[in-house]
């Protein structure tokens, strides 16, 4: 359902550093690149991507209240993994690595720009949470 997500930032070189190290730990690397504006990164493969880019607008980026992008780790050594170098980077703890309920592992942390993102692993069928 998701094409691709795009998190603002007001250091394009800054930001890809973080992110080269950050999502290299869940295979993610850069696929296309417009220098000084745009960097997308995927798995190699079809699935949703993450981008960073300067606002088009030329505005300052700011934080969406409520924003926030959740990567797939593989399990929870990942999630772990990718928690402990999102810090190592200079992002800040928004909820240490555990378990939220039965299935569903994850932890929560800020990029340099203050963008929230969520590293989680799940094992429950979506179905079986799903209304109705």
């Amino acid at each position: 359902m998701i094409a691709y997500t795009t998190l603002g930032t007001n250091d394009l070189p800054r930001a890809a550093r973080f992110y080269d190290e950050l999502l290299a730990l869940i295979g993610g690397k850069r696929e296309m690149e417009q220098p000084g504006y745009f960097i997308a990164y995927g798995n190699g493969g079809p699935g949703a991507g993450l981008g960073i880019t300067v606002p088009f607008d030329k505005n300052a980026a700011t934080v969406g209240n409520g924003t926030m992008v959740a990567l797939e780790a593989k399990d929870p050594a990942q999630v772990d993994a990718v928690y402990a170098k999102a810090i190592e980077l200079g992002g800040t703890d928004e909820g240490a690595p555990g378990e939220r309920f039965p299935g569903f592992y994850a932890a929560y942390f800020r990029d340099l720009d203050g963008n929230k993102l969520n590293i989680c692993h799940m094992t429950f069928d979506p179905s079986v949470h799903a209304p109705g």
